[in-house]
């Protein structure tokens, strides 16, 4: 029985979640896990560390996601209670796993939505200078995460919406920046001294942009048949992305001399090939887009904090669910808020690699997940099964083994600093409960 079933015999009148997100909207969501504040700052970035090989480092982390993509959604095809990561590492290996899968998987959410406001704030200044430094800055953050918590908190309909909404006000100023700037296309930049240490240090910064397929694999009570919509939107969002990141740096990499330095890369690149209005055009789409995927982190962070306590890991007043809306409040609130100070306090390159160290160990996770998964469930139980038996598993366990060995020990600290928390906290969590059924 899922955990849905299983609260809903214990407690009959409780409010359920409702079923209102079909494959469109869910791929809606999945996209702007992926397409967000990175690919808007990143180009950048690959520049300073891999100057004209930046694309082999998108070559690799493409094929890792596609790699992982694939663990995902086989393991998705067999359940249909919310949690994605947690749910996949709590059947596979027990409850304290799962826990720690739960718990980088929301230090993710936390450090990317962080992040992404300050991505967000960059081309906010790009647009009006008072928003991109000082108070205007940390107003215009506010605002914005005050706004999207209000939607989310009003019910999924309202917050499917208006990820539908900034979905395509994301993706048409992006795709028009490919399609107009391939044919002003300059020499390429020179290729720098290409090392191990900075190409497993960009392909670990760009799982951070091209992750975020798995904000789908979250809200699966919320969605209309997960089991058989979940895999065809993974794959299909995955190498869409994928496809998009690589033209986009392409066209970033040949019209913009001095890639590197730029603080605003996209919007500098198409005020050089379609003069201020091209500027303005990417400036707008990237302050929809960052503000799309914050919409979907607060959303997709609320369900996983409600998975927790739907299923007693953390205090029961995480899955409460408002009585009209049947949207869980106290996740809601508390997730929003702890991206909103992370927002405030940090900047975006620590952020975007905090979140992706974190994203790589809940993959790795759910990638040696799916063969024990396969063991406990019968074929017929599964809406997707991937072809060569261990070989996929295996090539994305080995992928994010190379990505996890280019971490930095800060990064190490920190994520290893949460873990431990993550421990304390599963300990008051376990006393908790059998306390409860004392």
């Amino acid at each position: 029985m899922t955990h849905a079933t299983l609260a809903a015999m214990a407690n009959p009148i409780a409010p359920a979640p409702i079923r209102a997100i079909g494959w469109l909207s869910l791929t809606a969501i999945a996209v702007n896990g992926m397409v967000g504040g990175g690919i808007l700052i990143l180009p950048a970035n690959m520049a300073q560390l891999l100057g004209g090989n930046s694309l082999l480092a998108y070559v690799l982390a493409g094929t890792a996601v596609v790699l992982v993509a694939l663990c995902f959604a086989e393991a998705g095809s067999m359940f249909e209670g919310s949690g994605g990561p947690y749910l996949y590492t709590r059947e596979a290996f027990g409850r304290f796993a799962g826990f720690q899968a739960a718990i980088l998987l929301t230090l993710s959410r936390v450090a990317g939505a962080a992040a992404i406001s300050n991505a967000f704030s960059a081309y906010a200044g790009f647009l009006w200078p008072v928003l991109g430094a000082g108070s205007g800055r940390a107003a215009a953050i506010t605002l914005v995460f005050a706004a999207l918590t209000l939607v989310n908190y009003l019910g999924i309909r309202p917050g499917v919406w208006t990820i539908n909404l900034l979905t395509v006000g994301k993706l048409l100023p992006l795709l028009a920046f490919c399609a107009i700037g391939l044919f002003h296309l300059g020499a390429p930049p020179p290729a720098s001294a290409l090392t191990a240490v900075s190409l497993q240090q960009a392909s670990l910064l760009l799982i951070y942009a091209f992750g975020g397929f798995e904000f789908a694999s979250i809200p699966s009570e919320e969605v209309i048949q997960p089991r058989r919509t979940l895999p065809v939107v993974i794959l299909a969002s995955v190498s869409s992305v994928v496809l998009l990141y690589l033209v986009i740096q392409w066209v970033a990499m040949r019209t913009l001399p001095g890639l590197a330095a730029s603080h605003a890369p996209l919007a500098e690149a198409a005020q050089l090939f379609l003069g201020p209005a091209g500027g303005l055009l990417l400036a707008a789409g990237a302050v929809l887009s960052t503000t799309g995927t914050n919409s979907a982190s607060i959303l997709v962070g609320s369900r996983m904090l409600y998975a927790l306590g739907r299923s007693g890991d953390l205090p029961a007043a995480f899955a409460r669910l408002h009585p009209r809306h049947r949207t869980p409040v106290v996740s809601t609130l508390l997730f929003a808020a702890a991206a909103w100070i992370a927002a405030l306090i940090g900047s975006f390159s620590e952020l975007a690699a905090l979140g992706a160290l974190s994203r790589v160990l809940y993959y790795t996770a759910t990638c040696a997940a799916v063969p024990v998964l396969r063991r406990k469930q019968i074929a017929a139980s599964r809406a997707f099964t991937l072809p060569g038996g261990w070989t996929v598993p295996a090539l994305a366990l080995g992928v994010c083994a190379w990505l996890l060995a280019g971490s930095t020990l800060q990064q190490a600290a920190i994520t290893a600093a949460a873990m431990f928390a993550g421990t304390i906290l599963y300990g008051i969590s376990g006393a908790t409960r059998k306390s409860r059924a004392a």
